[in-house]
């Protein structure tokens, strides 16, 4: 078939990126026979603890009917409305815990073999699903093959553990019709958990395989051709190639918007070449003074050029250069702590007009 032809050109396995992106479509490995294995034990676990009360209790909500009949009189609809209402409560109240136990077990088993996810793609109706061509590669592949043989062993690993069961009974049913009627019901449930029981086993034993070969062949479905490969590195990379360029673009341009800004400060301070920090304070407009610029190596370079071709006073200190490129971001005011070493400098400058643009303190 062409779809197996395919699948034998795919022979690298599945990188990482794949394997999440089929997880996220809800292509998970999935074996439905542990879903009956789960559906299975729920029953015999309501066989055991739930219908022996649940059925005493049927029972006795109805023997009115059977002890009076003449009591209960079909000769208007309201009558008949109310019969049915008394046998709807006994009947609900007999399956509900039933039902309820066959959900919540049917969730366990779903969780216990993928996360729980929703996937609404999955919910959506697909109607290429009803296209015959895929139907019949699906009946007449390779998986539609493997599910006949794992069905037909199913059957028959159940038929053996009934006819076990019945086997080692067959004295039990033998006398069973010389046995009070009171009887039956109990020995019928008492078989009926021992077939259920037997079944479980085997299903055990064939959900256990299943759900192995399903997550094989999962994984045999999401291997990858070499050139898939390819393609799937070259767009990452592409990708990853990409983001870098944005962040380079990013950062290029806040430099420049940053350095653009060195003009407007009154002073910088360097460590003389690694560091500088470019400030601004002017007081009548108020505020502590903001940082404009600051940059370490080949900016600090730039920035102390900035600040030459505008004629701004340049201070070597090292200490502080170091602490406020820190400790304080691009267009914020500085610390309280800084109020001190900053104001020696306004001062200093101010005293020292004469020897601008470098000036060096202490």
């Amino acid at each position: 078939m062409a779809e197996d032809r395919d699948q034998e050109s795919k022979t690298e396995e599945a990188s990482e990126k794949k394997i999440h992106d089929a997880v996220e479509r809800g292509d998970v490995p999935v074996s439905r026979e542990v879903s009956l294995l789960a559906s299975l034990a729920a029953m015999l676990v309501a066989m055991l603890f739930v219908v022996p009360p649940r059925a005493a209790a049927f029972v006795g909500a109805l023997m009115h009917f059977l002890d009076d009949p003449a009591g209960w009189r079909l000769e208007q609809a309201t009558d008949v409305l109310a019969l049915a209402e008394v046998v709807a409560i006994a009947a609900l109240e007999f399956i509900a815990p039933i039902v309820i136990l066959l959900m919540v077990f049917g969730v366990v088993a779903s969780a216990a073999q993928n996360p729980p996810r929703i996937v609404p793609d999955r919910i959506m109706p697909d109607l290429s699903r009803l296209s015959p061509t895929a139907g019949f590669a699906r009946i007449f592949g390779l998986r539609g093959w493997t599910d006949f043989f794992k069905n037909i062993l199913k059957i028959t690993a159940v038929g053996v553990c009934v006819g076990m069961v019945l086997g080692s009974q067959r004295m039990l049913l033998a006398t069973s019709m010389f046995d009070d009627v009171s009887d039956l019901p109990q020995r019928a449930m008492m078989i009926c958990v021992h077939v259920i029981a037997a079944v479980l086993v085997a299903t055990l034993v064939v959900a256990a395989a299943d759900l192995a070969w399903a997550r094989i062949h999962w994984r045999r479905d999401q291997r990858m051709s070499r050139q898939e490969l390819k393609e799937e590195l070259r767009q990452t990379e592409g990708d990853r190639l990409m983001k870098a360029r944005l962040r380079s673009l990013r950062l290029d341009r806040s430099r420049k918007r940053m350095l653009a800004a060195v003009p407007r400060a009154t002073m910088v301070v360097a460590n003389p070449t690694h560091y500088a920090v470019a400030m601004r304070y002017v007081r009548s407009e108020g505020g502590a003074p903001i940082v404009l610029a600051k940059g370490v190596d080949l900016i600090a370079l730039k920035i102390r050029e900035i600040a030459e071709e505008n004629n701004i006073p340049i201070v070597e200190d090292r200490p502080l250069a170091r602490a406020l490129y820190g400790a304080v971001s691009v267009d914020s005011p500085i610390p309280a702590e800084f109020y001190r070493a900053v104001a020696e400098i306004v001062h200093l400058l101010q005293r020292k007009k004469s020897s601008w643009p470098i000036v060096r303190n202490g």
